[in-house]
């Protein structure tokens, strides 16, 4: 059978509601998606089913689970309204997933600065969904050419030397090692972990993070992971691995963007069910251009049917 795919709309001025409408074609065949979001706003893109209860979902097309939290917004712009409206499709996605109504969470792009206007502290998706599952989480980055997991997420870069104790680092490896053998089927993956300063530090001259690093990268050792590090961050990405850990967001991104811009996709770690995501922002410069892909969202989608198999 088919799952169920739950698909947040994201930020109702962004491109969120544009890429969902056109990769849902793409994905009718694989699983029954289900649209939670607005209505008004989903319509300027393509007509659906509407629902307003998840009893009423009709699995021979999509559906539309109108929350009616906004009037007729337009596009390419963000707002407290539009923030707010986000944070409910997520709210109403997740007690789904938890009473097994749906299988897995395809989240279109919030806007954090949207969010923070409605009084919203989070980062970003995972953050938020770290708070609602109280799980310890990590980010990773899907692509054909390589997989990449945060050690820290979106924090500024000034924030980032303190943030690299060795139980973060330790639980970006350990995290990415059982995604790898539980989700993608890989047998003893190799992890490669980068240092954070150049040339790893160069013996501590080029600054004292990389020991932290070396515990975390030791204790996975010894519990039987396959883990290397720490690399120099500039050659590190010449090496073959089933898995980069990195120590901030940039350092892992610049490389798997220049890889695989159009069909990256974010996987969240660590919490007990499935959550993906277009490796993308909001867009707001061509939202309502029809200009945004939806190669992204497709292979987002893609992922979370293919974890649900697994």
């Amino acid at each position: 059978m088919k799952p169920v795919i739950g698909i947040t709309m994201g930020d109702a001025g962004g491109i969120g509601p544009e890429v969902i409408a056109k990769a849902l074609d793409s994905v009718a065949g694989i699983c029954h998606p289900l649209v939670i979001g607005e209505k008004n706003t989903f319509f300027r893109y393509r007509k659906i089913r509407v629902i307003e209860d998840i009893s009423q979902i009709a699995f021979n097309e999509p559906n539309l689970l109108d929350l009616k939290n906004l009037s007729k917004i337009g596009p390419g712009r963000f707002s407290l309204r539009t923030g707010r409206a986000s944070y409910e499709y997520i709210l109403k996605c997740f007690p789904l997933l938890k009473e097994k109504k749906i299988e897995a969470m395809v989240t279109a792009p919030i806007c954090k600065e949207a969010m923070n206007l409605a009084g919203l502290r989070f980062a970003g998706h995972t953050d938020l969904l770290a708070s609602l599952s109280k799980s310890k989480v990590a980010m990773m980055f899907v692509s054909e050419p390589l997989k990449v997991t945060l050690a820290t997420i979106h924090i500024p870069l000034a924030d980032v030397p303190s943030q690299i104790t060795k139980d973060r680092v330790y639980q970006a490896i350990k995290l990415s090692n059982s995604c790898l053998t539980s989700d993608f089927k890989i047998k003893e993956p190799k992890i490669l972990v980068l240092g954070l300063n150049p040339h790893a530090g160069e013996g501590g001259l080029f600054g004292r993070e990389e020991e932290e690093i070396k515990k975390a990268i030791k204790r996975a050792i010894k519990e039987g992971m396959s883990v290397e590090g720490p690399l120099p961050p500039d050659t590190a990405f010449l090496k073959k691995a089933d898995c980069f850990v990195v120590m901030y967001h940039d350092q892992g991104l610049i490389p798997l963007k220049m890889l695989a811009f159009d069909t990256a996709v974010n996987l969240t770690l660590g919490i007990p069910f499935i959550r993906t995501s277009p490796d993308h922002g909001c867009g707001f410069d061509i939202a309502g251009k029809n200009m945004a892909s939806p190669t992204s969202m497709i292979e987002a989608i893609r992922l979370a049917v293919r974890l649900c198999k697994q």
